[in-house]
């Protein structure tokens, strides 16, 4: 079976599932979005990475990390293999010394271990088929890719804090190993210098 490649696109709260949040995960050479449920710690987690926040201390996806690397493993691809009942499959493709291994996993941990190594993701055309949803309208399309990794309201009070409290408050933050509160500060600073550039 042919792979399709696919890239993050958001990660944002679940509509349909309270207290969950969906990443949004699209093809790259096409028009289709994959979103997928995971939970909380998961987004964080994705989160995290994709911002290159450093917590203080490792979190579970960053232990992995640090051990595979210690044993010369390096995961290649995550692979979203199979859809059952509505619950994504996925596996992550190691490679150590030449020597190549498939571990299953559960999706949204294989996506926040492909983040940290690098590593593309694929999923098949049948995935795709059946949970995929078309962006027919380019201004949608347009306007999603122009948020941020973790999406917030915009009647946040954040963007009226001076960027030497919001300084303070992300060191606050990453002491408390609040990642979702510190990708948000992360962005409105990166926001701001990028409007002064």
């Amino acid at each position: 079976m042919d792979k399709v490649k696919l890239s993050i696109v958001a990660i944002t709260h679940s509509v349909s599932s309270a207290n969950n949040y969906a990443i949004i995960l699209n093809e790259d050479f096409g028009d289709r979005r994959l979103p997928i449920i995971i939970g909380n710690f998961e987004a964080q987690a994705i989160a995290v990475a994709v911002e290159n926040l450093n917590p203080n201390r490792p979190l579970t996806h960053d232990l992995f990390k640090n051990t595979l690397e210690e044993f010369n493993i390096k995961i290649e691809e995550v692979i979203i293999n199979d859809l059952v009942e509505g619950i994504f499959f996925a596996q992550m493709v190691c490679n150590q010394d030449g020597n190549v291994s498939i571990i299953d996993s559960r999706t949204s941990d294989a996506i926040a271990m492909a983040v940290r190594f690098n590593a593309p993701i694929y999923t098949y055309e049948f995935i795709l088929e059946s949970a995929g949803v078309s962006v027919e309208n380019e201004n949608v399309k347009d306007e999603e890719e122009d948020h941020k990794i973790v999406k917030r309201e915009k009647s946040d009070p954040i963007t009226r804090i001076s960027a030497a409290e919001l300084e303070r408050m992300l060191e606050e933050v990453l002491k408390k190993e609040d990642y979702e509160k510190a990708a948000q500060i992360r962005d409105e600073l990166n926001k701001r210098n990028e409007n002064l550039s």
